[in-house]
């Protein structure tokens, strides 16, 4: 990691030296062609965030469309790391927290709006559950709709026949049929969770030291899964506030849906082989291999109506099933 972090280009001003060692929080961002995304991201965060002293550094993986120097001209007082190379999301965060010395980090993706105080609550709901470990919040969409995907629950065998069946699909409010996400639940409660995305996602650096931060072999997707099940192990169970609310787009940084698709299938992959029981490793896999199939073989049927939108969803399906070999083996 050192090799790598000489390599880097670092510009922007840090806050004084004063100004930090009053910082209670370190929010890392990691950029990637979302310049104007990461601004608004960066505006919210400082214009919401009230009572927690923070220090903000931002990783920019390589962008090519001027997030870095956009950022480095608007926010003189955050401190930006300008990589020469796409490192991933796991290495740039831990690149980032292992010279941190705040004692709370919140990783917070550059599509996101921070709302009402969201950091502050979220502060505050942490110092109040120490036992959690692992906190997030409420994510909606630009339109204030509710986006699930600041939490799940962990994948089971369960869980993983009804999504490559269609029964989750099906019922997606049914808990029973939907256990990864919860059912219908609208993240308006407290509750413990599985795993909290990293969207929105505050630890203590004691225990993200403990954990050893990230596995890089999850180059994106799955990384904050694999650490909450980690942090469980120990004894530690994640939490939801609904208090603490931003808006997250989703998958901003991905280049197409079957791109995405792939390095989701390589990441569930990872994690079936890492935290299930071995004997059922091989049912997990061929789970796997029929969510693709079954999905690439349907939407394939639908894109001969001449649906532009089915034509879309076939093509990544076709592409999400040619790269079955790589993903099906995970990382």
């Amino acid at each position: 990691m050192l090799d790598l972090a000489q390599k880097l280009h670092i510009r922007g001003m840090m806050q004084d030296d004063k100004t930090s060692a009053k910082s209670d929080l370190t929010v890392i961002v990691v950029s990637y062609n979302t310049r104007a995304l990461t601004l608004a991201a960066l505006r919210t965060l400082a214009a919401q965030t009230k009572d927690t002293p923070f220090t903000v550094v931002v990783f920019d993986n390589a962008s090519s469309d001027g997030s870095a120097d956009a950022i480095a001209a608007e926010f003189p007082g955050v401190e930006l790391i300008r990589s020469d190379e796409n490192v991933g999301f796991a290495r740039a965060n831990n690149i980032v927290a292992a010279t941190a010395e705040t004692e709370w980090l919140l990783l917070l993706n550059p599509d996101t709006e921070v709302h009402d105080r969201a950091i502050d609550k979220l502060m505050s709901f942490a110092r109040a559950h120490p036992d959690a470990g692992i906190y997030g919040g409420r994510t909606v969409f630009p339109d204030g709709s509710l986006n699930i995907a600041s939490c799940w629950m962990q994948m089971t065998p369960w869980s993983v026949f009804c999504m490559a069946f269609g029964l989750t699909a099906l019922a997606p409010g049914s808990e029973f049929f939907n256990p990864e996400a919860m059912g219908g639940w609208q993240r308006d409660t407290v509750r413990e969770v599985d795993i909290v995305v990293g969207c929105l996602f505050l630890i203590r650096r004691e225990l993200w030291n403990r954990l050893g931060g990230f596995d890089l072999r999850y180059f994106m997707y799955g990384e904050e899964s694999d650490l909450c099940l980690r942090a469980a192990r120990i004894g530690f169970r994640p939490m939801i506030t609904p208090e603490a609310e931003i808006m997250h787009i989703v998958g901003a940084a991905s280049k197409t849906l079957g791109s995405k698709l792939v390095l989701l299938a390589k990441a569930r992959s990872t994690l079936i082989r890492d935290h299930w029981a071995p004997a059922w490793v091989p049912f997990g896999i061929a789970m796997m291999w029929s969510w693709a199939a079954i999905r690439a073989a349907a939407f394939g049927g639908l894109a001969l109506t001449g649906s532009k939108k089915a034509k879309a969803k076939a093509a990544a399906w076709s592409e999400t099933w040619r790269a079955r070999h790589d993903w099906l083996k995970g990382y």
